[in-house]
């Protein structure tokens, strides 16, 4: 892990610059532009908010529609943000084949810039969220934690990117069971409703979705106000080691890449 931190920081400079450079490919062209990156998570919030509030017509006790409408928000921004990275850095890879026998940029950095990238939406929304619980009164000491925590989801979601580009470059029909991949996790995941809403009996099958545990500690530190070390703990170990594999089966794998672009 320690190697891949250092990979990381000495290339600090050539991983921001291509990072603009593939932040502004991406909205090229397009009408609005980078105002995408703004309105993606709006729109989304909008549909989440119109099937579980007006249609489903869910309610929170001792909550108002719109404090519900907050905690819709809190679990969609993590939720926009890893599917997202899954969606970006799985052809990574393959869709920059030049760049796989260039000395002078590690392959490597190709998934991570994917993966800062496709974080854009999510930090706007969670900079929209924060000015929309102070304007509602909702000030926690905890919030200052969503920096941190912002810091371990990209650690992980940049293992998760490893993981996904390394092995989509032999099994390319990986790409293709990304969008399953993401309609099923915005299902089962905690997005319209909270922990307290899941059956029992289902919450063991709830503990092995990555994603139950940011959003969890996204709404605990957001929302709630609360500090939990166990969760914590999980998810810093989680994240870490995938960040570890992600980054030790990429560098393995990556001599032979060439064989299969």
């Amino acid at each position: 892990m320690i190697s891949a931190l250092q990979l990381l920081f000495r290339c600090r400079r050539v991983l921001y610059a291509t990072t603009v450079v593939e932040i502004r490919s991406r909205y090229i062209g397009t009408t609005f532009g980078l105002s995408w990156a703004i309105l993606y998570p709006f729109l989304f919030l909008g549909l989440y908010a119109s099937v579980y509030a007006l249609i489903l017509q869910v309610r929170l006790e001792q909550s108002t529609p719109f404090e519900y409408i907050l905690i819709i928000f809190s679990g969609l921004i993590p939720f926009i943000g890893f599917s997202e990275v899954l969606s970006s850095s799985v052809s990574s890879v393959v869709g920059n084949k030049h760049l796989i026998k260039n000395t002078m940029f590690p392959i490597e950095l190709v998934p991570v810039r994917s993966v800062i990238a496709g974080s854009l939406s999510m930090t706007v929304g969670l900079a929209a969220l924060l000015l929309a619980l102070w304007g509602n009164g909702d000030f926690h000491i905890t919030q200052i934690l969503v920096i941190p925590l912002l810091f371990t989801q990209l650690i992980f979601s940049i293992g998760v990117g490893w993981i996904l580009s390394a092995i989509n470059v032999f099994l390319r029909d990986t790409a293709q069971a990304i969008g399953i991949l993401v309609l099923f996790l915005m299902i089962v995941s905690p997005i319209g409703y909270t922990r307290d809403m899941i059956p029992h009996q289902l919450l063991a099958l709830a503990y092995v979705n990555p994603l139950f545990y940011i959003i969890e500690l996204y709404r605990q530190v957001l929302i709630f106000g609360v500090v939990s070390p166990s969760w914590w703990l999980a998810f810093i170990i989680l994240a870490c080691a995938t960040f570890w594999l992600g980054y030790e089966m990429f560098r393995r794998l990556k001599p032979v890449f060439a064989e299969y672009v």
